[in-house]
């Protein structure tokens, strides 16, 4: 567990995105410097940036959209 995580929940590093989008029915939603994820089992995102700012992402989007930094992978979990 980190300083910012005070919970049992795993976060993934995705500190290699520069930005990711979730993409609704009506609106895109697009998130820069996304540094950890943990993805509940109801299917919503739990986001931390590099500012230390949260985001939870609620389950129902169609699709996400990532770019990785230059140089990084594209995939990584």
């Amino acid at each position: 567990m980190t300083d910012w995580n005070a919970t049992d929940m795993t976060f993934i590093d995705i500190s290699m995105e520069a930005s990711r989008t979730y993409i609704f029915h009506d609106v895109e939603l697009t998130i820069d410097n996304p540094t950890h994820l943990h993805v509940s089992e109801s299917g919503g995102h739990r986001i931390r940036t590099a500012d230390g700012l949260g985001h939870y992402i609620v389950p129902g989007f169609c699709a996400i959209e990532w770019m990785p930094k230059e140089g990084q992978p594209t995939f990584v979990a």
